[in-house]
């Protein structure tokens, strides 16, 4: 079976998708029996570009290396809907940017594709956060699949693991580092580093925006906690229902006295159901130096989840990174293939 892949959302993470099947396609054949074409690219600044025999990916990514746009490319005409159908497409990956507040664009590209019977992966925790059962369901009732593992720790496989990997035991807790930009923070400050001057040189590497609210207040965290809740426990916690407490309080001088007791501070996002009721926070604690979380630094995201079967099980890597993202959704395309 070709997959036929459309692409919504061709931004840095979309392009390394694009960038990842240009150079493995011999590579994804030979180890996975993966075969596919790209049918389908839309880009709200690039462009759209459509061909259902499949795009020459080579032209494509020039065009964007050298114009930022598919300018050299025949341009397709319609509405995503249209062009969806028209391009014959089996699979769609959504990348374009995350709105909380209304889910779009993505949340109508992915009921488009689900209701035709598309498989959908996305990158993007808008439609996820907001309408993670009425997708879900759409996917059902016509056969298709929905995956969304880059949705919380970017290509580090979470999901998949949750899912596959610790099958048949009970999660007691989770607790991670979600969030890149406060964890290099709270790094820097613990190497002496005053909080404005992290965050300034967090905004100049591109860790943080202009606007560094979401993540210095514990907002992205807690939408991935809210996330996590639902795939995880079936259980509806609205991100403002989650305990926050940001970074902005925290001190060099709280960091370093903790570290003199054998302890880091770290903002740790947590799920804990070892009570009746499901506890959703995100706060900065400090744990012990032994703790796996404690050695984790930079920009790295990890989480620990502790299990009734296997106790405590750490997953460790990069929570952001356009080619690590891009990952996210090429795993997801090869596991629905499967």
């Amino acid at each position: 079976m070709i997959n036929k892949i459309a692409l919504a959302g061709c931004g840095n993470v979309g392009t390394a998708l694009l960038e990842i099947l240009h150079e493995k396609k011999g590579e994804l054949r030979e180890k996975y029996g993966f075969e596919y074409k790209v049918v389908l690219v839309s880009d709200l600044m690039k462009g759209v570009i459509m061909n259902p025999e499949g795009l020459d990916l080579g032209a494509a990514l020039e065009s964007v290396r050298e114009t930022r746009t598919f300018e050299k490319l025949p341009h397709a005409e319609g509405t995503f809907e249209e062009l969806l159908e028209r391009s014959g497409a089996t699979v769609l990956a959504e990348g374009t940017p995350t709105n909380l507040k209304t889910g779009e664009p993505g949340l109508t590209h992915i009921r488009a594709a689900l209701s035709r019977g598309i498989s959908v992966t996305t990158t993007n925790k808008g439609p996820i956060a907001l309408a993670f059962d009425e997708l879900t369901a759409l996917a059902k009732a016509n056969g298709a699949q929905l995956s969304y593992e880059g949705v919380v720790m970017s290509g580090t496989p979470l999901i998949d693991m949750m899912k596959n990997g610790v099958a048949g035991c009970s999660v007691l807790k989770l607790e991670g580092i979600l969030n890149g930009t406060t964890n290099f923070m709270l790094t820097k400050m613990g190497e002496g580093m005053e909080y404005g001057a992290a965050l300034a040189e967090a905004q100049a590497l591109g860790y943080a925006e202009a606007d560094p609210t979401g993540d210095v207040e514990g907002w992205d965290a807690a939408v991935k906690v809210s996330i996590l809740a639902k795939i995880l426990f079936g259980t509806d916690v609205p991100v403002d229902k989650v305990e926050r407490t940001g970074i902005t309080k925290v001190t060099p001088a709280q960091i370093e006295e903790a570290k003199n007791n054998g302890r880091a501070v770290k903002l740790i996002a947590g799920l804990d159901a070892s009570d009746a009721q499901l506890r959703a926070y995100v706060e900065p604690k400090e744990i012990p130096a032994s703790h796996p979380l404690a050695s984790i630094n930079g920009g790295t995201n990890a989480i620990t989840v502790t299990t009734d079967n296997l106790g405590d099980v750490t997953l460790i890597g990069p929570g952001a990174g356009r080619r690590e993202t891009g990952q996210a959704l090429l795993g997801d395309i090869i596991r629905m293939s499967r």
